[in-house]
C-alpha cells in the first residue's frame, strides 16, 4: 500500500524496518519503540488523534478553529520530540509566544464562565467530554516529556513541557466552555463518607 506524499512519489505503508520492535527517528538513528523518546512523542500524537476526534464531535466555529491550531502545533512539538539532536530544526519552533497565547486563551474562556468552587467529573455534552478525554491524554505526554527531559544526555526544550502543561489547563476550561455554551451544567465531584 502506498500513499502520496508532498513533491509526488508514493510513500509505503509498510517498510517492515519496525518488525525487530524498533523505529526511525529524525537523523539516522534507531530506538526501542519502548524508548523514552517514542513514548513521549507516541503520546503526543495519541493527544493530537484525541483532538481530532473531539473537532468530529462537531465543537463550535471558535473551539474548532483552535482545536485545529493545536493539532498543528502539536505535530511540531512532536517533531521536536522525534529528533534528539538539540541543534535540530524543530527544537526552538515551540516558543514563549506559543505559551502566552494558550495564557490567553484561557484568560478568555475562565471569563466567561461561573467560578469553579469544586473538582468537576469529565463529561457533559460529546465535544466537551472528548476535551476531558484529551486533557487526560495531554497530561500522559506532559509526564512522559519530563521524564524524557530528566534521562542522561536528553535534551528537551524547556517551552516544550511549558506549553504541554497550560494546554492540558485550557483543554480543562475549553471543554467547560463548550459544555457551557451548549447549556450543559458542570457536574461537581461531591465527597461522600
Amino acid at each position: 500500500m502506498t500513499i502520496g506524499r508532498r513533491g509526488g512519489g508514493d510513500v509505503k505503508i509498510y517498510t517492515k524496518t519496525g518488525d525487530a520492535g524498533t523505529t526511525g527517528i529524525l537523523g539516522s538513528r534507531r530506538l526501542r519503540k519502548d524508548d523514552a523518546r517514542i513514548e513521549a512523542y507516541g503520546t503526543v500524537d495519541e493527544l493530537n488523534a484525541a483532538l481530532g476526534v473531539a473537532r468530529a464531535c462537531g465543537l463550535e466555529a471558535t473551539e474548532d478553529a483552535l482545536a485545529a491550531r493545536f493539532q498543528d502545533e502539536l505535530f511540531t512539538l512532536g517533531a521536536a520530540l522525534a529528533d534528539p539532536d538539540p541543534e535540530g530544526p524543530f527544537h526552538n519552533q515551540i516558543t514563549d509566544a506559543h505559551v502566552e497565547a494558550l495564557e490567553k486563551a484561557i484568560d478568555e474562556r475562565v471569563a466567561e464562565l461561573a467560578p469553579q468552587r469544586s473538582f468537576i467529573l469529565p463529561g457533559g455534552s460529546p465535544g466537551a467530554a472528548q476535551l476531558h478525554l484529551a486533557r487526560t491524554i495531554c497530561r500522559r505526554a506532559e509526564r512522559l516529556v519530563v521524564h524524557l527531559a530528566n534521562l542522561p544526555d536528553e535534551h528537551v526544550p524547556t517551552p516544550l513541557l511549558i506549553y504541554l502543561n497550560r494546554l492540558s489547563d485550557l483543554l480543562f476550561v475549553m471543554a467547560r466552555t463548550v459544555n457551557h455554551h451548549a447549556g450543559v451544567p458542570d457536574v461537581p465531584w461531591i465527597f461522600k463518607k
